[in-house]
């Protein structure tokens, strides 16, 4: 059977639902489950296509290593790992300074920018304030899979746009 080309894996993608799911998200899914965890299952399922950069692996590496959680280094390679083969893995050519508050919360909007995504997931206050940036939707867990699941039953195949800002 012929390998396809990561270009015509790339064209198929386009079609779905392109999210960043900021490292709180990520952590959050390996650590308690719950929601965070649906939506890494989305993806795990196809059901939509995620991004993700260097800083935010980095990030998700640092906590999970850190004092709070003290996983052991192997166990992050793997959980890394498994991040990379899942994802489209982005670098940002250009550094968003929107959060000056926080700046790490900028590497989630670069990497959404970069990707073109259609929206970012997070559990973060700063980025949650924004609401959009550009046309890219930030939204929280539960809102998101609240949107999914009632856009699954309404959506026709080709829309595949976020909700709009309340």
């Amino acid at each position: 059977m012929p390998v396809k080309s990561r270009n015509t894996a790339l064209k198929k993608k386009a079609e779905k639902l392109k999210l960043v799911l900021d490292s709180n998200v990520f952590i959050s899914a390996v650590v308690f489950g719950g929601k965070p965890r649906e939506i890494l299952d989305l993806a795990v399922k196809g059901l939509i296509e995620i991004a993700v950069s260097d800083d935010i692996l980095e990030e998700i590496k640092a906590v999970l290593e850190g004092h709070k959680f003290r996983f052991p280094a192997k166990s992050v390679y793997a959980i890394i790992t498994e991040i990379e083969n899942l994802a489209d893995l982005v670098e940002p050519k250009e550094g968003i300074d929107t959060i000056p508050d926080d700046p790490e919360d900028n590497r989630a909007l670069e990497c959404a920018a970069e990707s073109g995504a259609n929206g970012i997931v997070s559990g973060d206050s700063h980025l949650l304030a924004l609401r959009t940036f550009g046309k890219i939707k930030i939204l929280n867990p539960d809102e998101f899979l609240r949107w999914f699941k009632k856009s699954r039953r309404h959506m026709k195949p080709h829309q595949k746009g976020l909700p709009s800002s309340q």
